[in-house]
């Protein structure tokens, strides 16, 4: 660097040469705030977003909180986005640059882009804007989303992030999702598979389990997830071991997980004391032609086990 040519300027400096880099730290202030005061703004919003809401659906308080947080969330994302992009077109004024050519130029880069490979991140952002509007997942819904289940933990315009069982964070695009499935919408069950030995009685081990879940709906703890009594299916299967026997729980969103693991420790419990036998042998896996929903799962000798994302 040549002092000789710097030196010269530096003499020359003057307070006014401060005005436009003061008023691009103005601008950047500004936004600081505008973004913090729409964040707070649409935090108070929320509550009256749940109101609007709430006479359209019949769904509990946690089904419109996690709404209500999804679309805040959105709205806070896409108000912040444009913030800043006013802004900094505001500070590259200030700094005598001039905008249109840049703006021009953008535009002409932006459809270059949208030509090149742009379609995918409109696919993204249309796909998004339709999972918020048809309500398909939410915030904290466990789902599973091409194959991959977890509970979600952001949902954006052009991605969705999943968080799995063993805290692994998976980013799906929108416009990628081809398979997308929810957990815990409104409400959300547990399915039961568990062999009774031939030498036991079925019906005493169907009655058993039915005395059990009229003991968990009695339990301060467990009985306010509940929402109905156990629905008994049947013997669902014959194996070399002994029977299966299927049932399913209906349970608050989200606390299938909770209530099936305490159903399985009664069972195992309750069975040893009422001398019921359990097969001592089945199949790793039980697949089953049934047509009711959430049919597929393994057996064990008390009951099915369902891999819980919240684990």
């Amino acid at each position: 660097m040549d002092l000789r040519n710097v030196l010269p300027r530096l003499e020359d400096f003057t307070i006014q040469d401060l005005i436009p880099l003061a008023k691009v730290m103005f601008v950047i202030f500004s936004a600081m705030v505008l973004v913090w005061v729409s964040r707070r703004l649409i935090g108070v919003l929320r509550f009256r977003l749940l109101r609007l809401m709430k006479p359209r659906s019949g769904a509990d308080k946690i089904e419109l909180e996690k709404r209500a947080t999804t679309v805040s969330g959105a709205l806070k994302t896409l108000i912040a986005v444009f913030i800043w992009i006013g802004a900094i077109g505001v500070c590259l004024k200030q700094l005598g640059l001039d905008v249109a050519p840049l703006m021009t130029g953008a535009g002409a880069a932006a459809g270059i882009a949208i030509g090149l490979g742009g379609q995918n991140l409109a696919r993204d952002v249309m796909n998004g804007i339709f999972v918020l509007l048809e309500d398909q997942i939410r915030v904290n819904d466990v789902a599973i989303i091409n194959g991959v289940s977890g509970v979600v933990e952001e949902l954006n315009l052009r991605t969705t992030v999943l968080r799995d069982a063993e805290g692994v964070v998976h980013v799906f695009p929108n416009g990628a999702i081809t398979a997308l499935a929810n957990r815990t919408r409104v409400y959300s069950c547990y399915v039961l598979n568990f062999g009774v030995a031939f030498d036991s009685d079925v019906d005493k081990a169907i009655k058993a389990l039915k005395d059990i879940d009229l003991e968990m709906r009695a339990d301060a703890t467990f009985g306010p997830m509940m929402l109905e009594p156990v629905e008994v299916w049947g013997v669902d299967q014959f194996l070399d071991t002994g029977v299966v026997v299927k049932a399913r729980l209906k349970t608050v969103a989200g606390k299938q997980w909770d209530v099936g693991r305490e159903m399985n420790r009664r069972i195992r419990n309750e069975f040893r004391e009422r001398g019921i036998a359990l097969m001592s042998r089945w199949p790793q896996i039980l697949a089953s032609e049934d047509p009711q929903p959430g049919t597929e799962g393994t057996v064990t000798g008390a009951a099915q086990v369902q891999e819980s994302p919240r684990a």
